[in-house]
């Protein structure tokens, strides 16, 4: 009975993988199934053209991906079914709903490397003249119709699996071309996954994006459903994950991107941002330039009370952003970018290797290095410079009354005018 039995669940279990196999038969099977049991010359190539045209939809390719993949499937089986040094030449009409495979062998000389290379592909004009005619000349290529049906369950086998390889790869391609295009722009998903490495997985379209720790600020933490912004560094194919989208908050052309989407000066181009520089979460700083007069560069990407740096503040962690004008005249610039503090004068040490010395008073010094060095640190990463302070005795502190002390005393002496017109 034991004996009965076990021989019993093995037939079960042998039926039930039978039947398992043949439900799962995709549409790949069933394509080839139907193009090997159709005429090759162009019978009934409707239904076919529609298998493309359904193929193409489901996959999410368009419809020329779709016919390459099937030309190139059909080259390789006829290789397969032949040899792989054979020339195969398949195309495909869809405005006659035809297509057809011919193989191509070239006439060459003997001394043509190709007949060591691809010794099916290539015939010698001796040869070629013998068997097809004396008006046969070099270079002339030698066509015949290949019909895949004549090779059977094989050729079938073989344009099943060389299908399904050529449109997966053209999804693929499609995929990283349409991904490639977005790299630098801001993506925004929601959390799936964090795993033990505290790697943020982000689902993102079709693709999975991966935000790792040394990408996100310091002290940030997400949660599953957590809908994130992220800046799309680049589009990556490992052979473990497949395509993923390298992600990162920390970049300085996040902070950039996100400016861009909240001051519309800057989306249309009338405020420029010129260069950034940022230590994430902490401190970053903006040079911004526009070449209207009307238009303040500064006051736009603030926004009234603040409202839209501190928007973008908001997403960055709490990130302060200072905002200084441009300039041309690296002295003018590098003064700027050391803001808050208040520069005595600065020399350009080396114009080729971009040094700068700036003498500074005690009581600026501090302001100009920052805590923990922050802000001259920016201000070289935002100028390009390699900044020197030097400390020089004196006091530049701003003082509320020394506009009142020397103030120009008034006078209603109109001589200096009249000067002007005569």
């Amino acid at each position: 009975m034991l004996c009965l039995k076990i021989l019993y669940l093995f037939f079960l279990k042998v039926s039930l993988a039978i039947i398992q196999l043949y439900a799962t038969t995709d549409k790949f099977t069933r394509f080839s199934n139907t193009l090997l049991s159709l005429n090759i010359k162009g019978l009934n190539m409707e239904k076919i053209v529609d298998i493309i045209e359904a193929m193409a939809h489901e996959k999410n390719i368009s419809l020329e991906s779709a016919i390459d993949a099937f030309k190139e499937a059909l080259i390789k089986t006829a290789k397969r079914c032949t040899t792989r040094t054979s020339n195969f030449e398949a195309t495909v009409d869809m405005d006659k709903k035809d297509y057809r495979v011919q193989q191509i062998i070239t006439v060459a000389k003997k001394s043509d490397e190709r007949f060591e290379k691809e010794p099916d592909s290539v015939i010698s004009l001796e040869e070629a003249q013998e068997e097809y005619g004396a008006d046969i000349e070099l270079g002339d290529e030698l066509r015949s119709e290949f019909v895949l049906e004549e090779h059977g369950r094989t050729a079938s086998y073989n344009l099943f699996k060389e299908l399904q390889y050529h449109i997966q790869r053209r999804v693929e391609q499609d995929l990283f071309e349409k991904y490639r295009e977005k790299v630098g722009t801001i993506m925004i998903g929601t959390v799936n996954r964090i795993d033990d490495k505290e790697n943020t997985f982000i689902e993102i379209g079709e693709l999975k994006g991966i935000l790792s720790q040394r990408n996100r600020i310091k002290g940030e933490k997400f949660k599953l459903g957590d809908t994130v912004k992220t800046l799309l560094r680049y589009v990556s194919i490992d052979p473990e994950m497949g395509m993923f989208l390298e992600l990162t908050r920390t970049a300085p052309k996040f902070l950039e991107k996100l400016m861009e989407k909240e001051v519309p000066e800057i989306a249309d181009n009338t405020v420029e941002i010129i260069a950034s520089s940022r230590i994430p979460g902490q401190r970053a700083k903006l040079a911004l330039k526009t070449d209207y007069s009307n238009v303040d560069p500064i006051g736009a990407a603030v926004g009234v009370k603040g409202v839209r740096i501190n928007a973008v503040s908001s997403e960055l962690s709490g990130e302060n952003i200072d905002c200084v004008e441009h300039s041309p005249i690296p002295e003018v610039f590098i003064t700027r970018a050391l803001s808050p503090a208040i520069v005595q004068s600065i020399k350009i040490t080396d114009t080729k290797n971009k040094k700068a010395l700036v003498n500074i008073t005690n009581d600026q010094k501090a302001k100009a290095i920052g805590k923990s060095g922050i802000n001259i640190r920016l201000a070289s990463m935002l100028t390009g410079y390699t900044i020197e302070l030097n400390e020089i005795e004196g006091i530049s502190q701003r003082s509320s009354n020394s506009s009142s002390s020397h103030e120009v005393e008034k006078t209603t002496n109109t001589d200096a005018l009249a000067d002007l017109f005569k």
